[in-house]
């Protein structure tokens, strides 16, 4: 039985108490606000907790799509797809996925995965959307010790199928994982999952600018890597045991949006991060110069068929890049004609910036000034 021990009758404002310890404030007989063990919270349960970059997922909304622009791709093992976001499998082909418009409400995209067949999935067998996380961005869990802290991870999800899913929360390492479960109720619909872990105070997790905690969603894992879900386990698991196979179906959907993982016993509203700052956050692990022909580089001409060239970085990287594509044109004393080289290797790289030479071009005049621009498919990397 709630106790009124404080009451404003002249804007209807109350607030009360129960035996349970839960507070509520009401306005004219409607809750708008709880203060619970878990701390301040609205009507529906959601934590109202503040705070700037509480989020420890990068690009949760799936907004950035450097490498691909929404295009579908077929994911090799290991491959990253939309930015921070990256594929594993034990076989090739059974899904693609790509950035998709099909997203809730507050939201503008999500990560969509589609089963190319109906496979049956083997017991060393596993089928995944992860995020890997950097153990800066972390390292204040205190996991691996006495004080490790707990954690809520939130995400809407969609699919063409019901059932119980899988996923966990693992170390860079490979031997710490937490096997977490949630239910899809309804096809095609997007329901919020919200699932508290309580953090892990055995185990490695790294605290340096290596990789230290990974987070898995199965779209289909075998008994080799499906644990129980709601502990943490000294082995690796990716998923829990009977959770339903994506690409057990053929064309089978999973949507993934607005993926928050946040210190407390409760999900809080999405951080919603202005676009600069979400890129920037992103080009930290990898940097694509996004127009054709925008010139990112400058140098000189150091043979006929060679020029060498310096830039620096938009933002400071996770750690000094490799360059992952190499065609790019050289525009020479800003002329109105590119010369086409075919080749670009690094001299030098740091986190702010690296220089480069570019052979494969003809008739360049030793001496000459150039600028460098990217042909739309220069890229560099410095991912986990």
């Amino acid at each position: 039985m709630a106790i009124t021990f404080n009451a404003d009758t002249t804007n209807g404002a109350v607030i009360t108490s129960d035996t349970s310890g839960e507070i509520e404030l009401q306005a004219n007989g409607v809750t708008k606000a709880k203060v619970t063990a878990n701390g301040l919270q609205d009507a529906n349960g959601n934590s109202l907790r503040g705070g700037m970059y509480r989020n420890l997922i990068i690009n949760g909304d799936m907004r950035i799509d450097q490498r691909n622009a929404g295009a579908s791709i077929t994911p090799t093992n290991a491959q990253y797809h939309i930015d921070r976001w990256r594929a594993y499998l034990s076989q090739a082909s059974k899904y693609t996925v790509q950035q998709s418009t099909t997203a809730p409400s507050d939201f503008n995209y999500s990560l969509l995965a589609t089963s190319s067949s109906a496979y049956t999935v083997g017991a060393s067998d596993y089928f995944l959307l992860a995020q890997p996380i950097e153990g800066l961005n972390v390292a204040h869990l205190n996991w691996g010790t006495a004080n490790a802290k707990t954690v809520t991870l939130s995400f809407w999800v969609r699919s063409s199928l019901t059932g119980t899913f899988g996923g966990a929360v693992g170390n860079a390492a490979g031997n710490r994982s937490y096997p977490y479960s949630y239910t899809i109720s309804a096809a095609n619909t997007w329901e919020k999952k919200t699932i508290t872990i309580t953090g892990d105070t055995t185990g490695t997790w790294v605290t340096t600018n290596a990789s230290s905690m990974v987070i898995y969603w199965s779209l289909g894992s075998g008994s080799s890597s499906s644990g129980t879900a709601g502990s943490w386990s000294a082995n690796y698991y990716d998923s829990v045991t009977g959770a339903t196979s994506v690409v057990g179906t053929s064309g089978a959907t999973f949507y993934i949006t607005g993926v928050q993982l946040e210190v407390g016993e409760g999900a809080s509203d999405f951080e919603h991060l202005p676009y600069d700052v979400q890129l920037a956050r992103c080009q930290r692990y990898y940097w694509k110069p996004t127009a054709s022909n925008s010139i990112f580089g400058s140098g000189y001409v150091v043979s006929s068929t060679r020029a060498d060239m310096f830039t620096n970085l938009p933002v400071s990287m996770r750690a000094s890049p490799s360059i992952v594509n190499t065609a790019v044109s050289i525009r020479i004393n800003y002329a109105a004609v590119s010369v086409l080289a075919t080749t670009i290797n690094l001299l030098n790289s740091t986190t702010t910036g690296f220089g480069a030479y570019i052979t494969g071009a003809t008739g360049l005049t030793v001496g000459q000034g150039v600028t460098v621009s990217n042909n739309g498919i220069l890229e560099l990397s410095a991912e986990l």
